[in-house]
């Protein structure tokens, strides 16, 4: 059972130290996935290929939990895009126009 234990807190050990390593943090690459899942649904115009080669030149960095938890993201900002509130859209075109930016080089306003 103590190697079990062992194990376990050298696994996170070793992935905390890659975390520390990476260029930004998990957050922001969770943050840039959702953001990608939101321009894919269609809530505003954005030009994803710099988001895309955002996330592209973070993942290798990232621990195959934070992958996972990246693709979770992505897809419930894709799901959340789709909302049929006008004003929930107005949010997340906001969000998407807004805080995404920092993922993205350009974006077309309106649509």
């Amino acid at each position: 059972m103590k190697i079990i234990a062992i194990a376990i807190v050298a696994a996170g050990l070793a992935s905390a130290a890659g975390a520390a390593s990476a260029a930004v943090s998990d957050a922001e690459f969770l943050k840039a996935n959702r953001c990608k899942g939101l321009a894919d649904s269609g809530v505003a115009s954005v030009d994803t290929a710099s988001m895309d080669a955002f996330i592209k030149g973070e993942r290798r960095a990232r621990s195959p939990f934070a992958l996972e938890r990246g693709k979770v993201e992505y897809e419930k900002g894709k799901r959340d895009g789709k909302s049929v509130s006008a004003d929930r859209r107005e949010r997340l075109a906001a969000e998407l126009t807004g805080p995404c930016q920092a993922y993205s080089a350009t974006a077309a306003r309106g649509g």
